[in-house]
């Protein structure tokens, strides 16, 4: 049974990312927060579809630490679930991904629209500037910054050291950091097609104020918010390391 619901919820996703894809780039011309909210109204169907087909709700504990003006999202990144939830909890926002992304058909096309620092990133020292550059200009737009610290999805169970490009954008900009927790791949892992029923837990932390914080500090700071509020929320303990060929996708 649930991999027809999964299989429902796939087919609905593909069709609903294909219109709406269509739709932002005929709202190309418009501003950018008209576009963000039509991609918000996207990303809160998908969820809501996740809930009646697959049974997956969610619960969220500091919505109150949500601050005023434009701030960098440091997210857990399990699953795809939280790039559609994320939308739905926080003000207008861009997204730091890789540039492959924005070749994938529909889907890239649209998130084109949507402003994000599409960064390559083998390019090293290339990329972070990238992220810093074009960062501090979104937010000065009063436009949210999401990043996965992390790079890239990594299952329940392990650990990954932070990167150092939204730190750095942090430290530079001067902007709060609020981070997020979830256990997300419990429910809807990297590479899973079939869904597990459940509530996915979601903790959003106390602003890091970066003023005067180095980039290390920062990620410092944000690992060890990150590492104890998972333990709290996962049922799954941290017990290896990221390995990149154990783990690719």
């Amino acid at each position: 049974m649930m991999l027809l619901r999964s299989s429902l919820f796939s087919l609905s996703m593909i069709v609903s990312t294909v219109i709406v894809a269509l739709v932002l780039i005929l709202m190309a011309p418009t501003p950018f927060v008209w576009r963000s909210r039509f991609a918000r109204g996207y990303a809160a169907y998908n969820v809501t579809m996740l809930k009646w087909l697959c049974g997956i709700h969610y619960e969220v504990e500091g919505r109150e630490n949500i601050p005023d003006g434009s701030a960098i999202i440091f997210c857990k990144h399990q699953s795809t679930w939280e790039t559609y939830v994320l939308q739905v909890l926080f003000p207008p926002q861009c997204w730091v991904l890789k540039r492959e992304l924005m070749w994938v058909p529909f889907f890239g096309w649209g998130m084109a629209m949507l402003r994000p620092i599409s960064i390559d990133r083998s390019s090293g020292r290339k990329a972070v500037k990238q992220i810093t550059e074009q960062g501090i200009q979104r937010l000065k737009d009063g436009i949210w910054i999401v990043i996965f610290p992390e790079g890239t999805r990594v299952p329940p169970g392990v650990h990954k050291r932070w990167g150092v490009g939204g730190s750095l954008l942090a430290a530079k900009s001067g902007a709060p950091v609020v981070l997020v927790a979830h256990n997300a791949g419990e429910f809807w892992g990297r590479g899973s097609f079939v869904k597990r029923s459940g509530t996915i837990r979601v903790v959003i932390g106390e602003p890091i104020q970066t003023e005067g914080l180095s980039a290390s500090e920062i990620n410092k700071r944000g690992e060890a918010w990150m590492d104890e509020a998972m333990a709290r929320i996962s049922s799954v303990p941290v017990s290896e390391e990221y390995d990149p060929a154990k783990h690719r996708k």
